[in-house]
């Protein structure tokens, strides 16, 4: 069975790394360092899964979460928020921009795990 592909984007070099380790058994993990790199390989290369962090420099998770999910080409693309804010208000945003998933910062192996899973149907 062919692995799923699951972007990571981030702009801190140690969120990625060790989402990657996390996962990299499983999946084969693509990175990008803020949000117009993540919409630009998510056309480019289709993963079946976006981890997404809120706060990155060019353009934020939300505004990212929501071009992918508007666009035809990206829209069907599961997008996952990875992220140090945790308040309810931030989660419902995320939700408002087709966000399918919210994880807070720090989290387990175990939860980030359970949730890709979760969301590709596994």
């Amino acid at each position: 069975m062919d692995k799923k592909k699951i972007l990571i984007a981030d702009d801190e070099l140690n969120v990625r790394s060790l989402v990657s380790r996390m996962l990299d058994k499983d999946y084969i993990v693509i990175e990008a360092t803020n949000g117009e790199e993540a919409i630009d390989i998510a056309k480019r290369q289709e993963p079946d899964l976006i981890l997404m962090d809120l706060i990155m420099p060019k353009m934020d998770g939300y505004t990212a979460c929501f071009s992918i999910k508007t666009d035809q080409a990206t829209k069907e693309i599961p997008v996952v928020m990875l992220t140090g804010v945790g308040h309810e208000f931030n989660k419902k945003f995320a939700q408002e921009m087709g966000a399918d998933g919210y994880i807070t910062k720090p989290f387990s192996a175990d939860e980030l795990l359970h949730q890709v899973k979760q969301v590709l149907g596994e």
